[in-house]
């Protein structure tokens, strides 16, 4: 069947990627993975933002770039940016609520609203018959269900976490499967990947 996945990377990244080791991921292959033998991707949409130096990482951006290049060079993968706000704000700290400090705050905005409008957008234009969504953002579920019982194409999750999914999650989809730590392993890119013109881009040494 005619497949399409669609990823949440900053919710890929945080959910199931930022402890692990095995960021060099190629998501198409991923993809593949949680879907049936007889699915066949044609794109990958990455929904991401351009991350800017967090306080006590100003390597942060570099490594970004770095893995976007690897992305790009796998078929059918398109990007969908939104906008990474950094500010500080002032909070009440955890015990001392009479104590003000104030903390760094980074926030992604945009992902969801695009990842939700573009597997709208390919649902109502009959793009797919399965569409695989990487992400467990609660705010993607009427979306899902939208797409899954009133324009009744099939869509599955890939589910970040060890914990069961929840009764709203299960209800809007019509599968989830878990990323597993082995799927993972057999989904890394080679280190290096070639580029353009044999160019070597190399994983980065700290992650």
């Amino acid at each position: 069947m005619r497949a399409r996945v669609y990823v949440d990377g900053f919710n890929l990244y945080y959910r199931g990627l930022k402890t692990s080791r095995f960021k060099w991921l190629n998501v198409r292959t991923l993809g593949q993975e949680l879907l049936s033998p007889e699915d066949e991707i044609d794109i990958v949409r990455y929904f991401t933002a351009d991350v800017s130096p967090r306080a006590g990482d100003p390597e942060a951006p570099e490594r970004q770039q770095t893995y976007f290049r690897a992305l790009r060079t796998v078929p059918g993968v398109r990007f969908h940016r939104g906008r990474f706000l950094s500010k500080t704000k002032v909070r009440p700290l955890v015990g001392v609520e009479a104590c003000f400090v104030e903390v760094h705050d980074t926030e992604e905005k945009g992902s969801d609203v695009n990842l939700a409008t573009y597997l709208l957008r390919d649902a109502f234009k009959d793009e797919f018959d399965v569409a695989l969504v990487i992400s467990q953002d609660t705010d993607l579920i009427e979306p899902l269900r939208i797409v899954t019982h009133e324009l009744e194409k099939i869509v599955g999750l890939g589910w970040l976490e060890a914990n069961a999914p929840g009764k709203k999650h299960r209800s809007a989809t019509s599968f989830i499967r878990h990323v597993t730590t082995p799927m993972l392993a057999r989904s890394q890119f080679p280190n290096p990947v070639i580029g353009k013109g044999g160019l070597h881009i190399w994983k980065p040494g700290r992650w």
